[in-house]
């Protein structure tokens, strides 16, 4: 008896293209403490595997919290918040050449693209250049934030989302969406399913950094908040199946 194949297998992409955000934790092996865990690129890699084989387009903006993070390091050890954010944007820079590699052994073309220049790792950040590796089917990394400290990575996946003319951005996280409360904490925290801006602003539900947030309001970009640690959740999301929660 032949096996039957699921219809989400067969479903066309809901965008066809993509900002996906990683936080620099969804990385880590927090069990043994290594910066990467190889399971979970793997999984990464597969999942962009297949959205690349649906013909989606495909960025990724990774940040730098399981290598540095800068405000935590201004706070916990007085590094200079200015220093620390650069050094914040060199670790994003690292998670972005081990995410290429790992795709790169998949079968998969990439390009990283820092707002830093080392052109020794990688290509400066040129927005036509980007959108050309995109449209030649290639995955493109943004690295090192915007250039700039005090900005966040989150504020980086906005603009490049907004500058690129993306779908939606995916901000994928450790909890599978946006809750009234904090699940961890609040047994009985319910999970949006959708919300609004302004609900998102007004109940302060820390979707991004209010900046990201605000440039995501004004420019009417679709945030979808979900865990990554959910099978196939990267390519459930770009069915348009129900996961997580849609901020739009």
């Amino acid at each position: 008896m032949a096996r039957k194949t699921s219809s989400s297998k067969k479903a066309a992409p809901k965008y066809k293209r993509i900002v996906l955000k990683i936080s620099g934790e969804a990385l880590k092996n927090f069990q043994t403490g290594d910066p990467f865990d190889p399971t979970i690129l793997k999984n990464l890699a597969e999942q962009l595997k297949l959205l690349h084989e649906m013909g989606v387009q495909v960025c990724l903006v990774v940040g730098g919290g399981n290598i540095f993070r800068g405000l935590a390091g201004a706070r916990n050890n007085g590094t200079d918040r200015t220093t620390g954010d650069n050094m914040g944007m060199l670790a994003t820079t690292i998670n972005a050449l081990a995410i290429m590699d790992c795709l790169e052994k998949n079968g998969i073309e990439v390009r990283v693209q820092t707002a830093i220049p080392m052109d020794k790792v990688a290509e400066p950040f040129i927005l036509r250049r980007a959108l050309r590796h995109l449209e030649k089917g290639r995955i493109v990394i943004f690295a090192a934030g915007t250039g700039n400290p005090f900005c966040t990575t989150d504020y980086a996946a906005a603009l490049r989302a907004n500058e690129v003319h993306a779908d939606i951005i995916f901000k994928a996280t450790k909890v599978d969406g946006i809750y009234t409360a904090d699940p961890m904490k609040d047994k009985n925290a319910v999970r949006y399913e959708k919300i609004s801006y302004d609900e998102a602003l007004m109940k302060r539900l820390g979707v991004m950094d209010s900046t990201a947030f605000a440039l995501c309001q004004e420019n009417h970009m679709p945030i979808l908040v979900f865990s990554m640690a959910e099978k196939d959740s990267i390519r459930k999301a770009i069915c348009g199946e129900s996961i997580g929660t849609l901020v739009c």
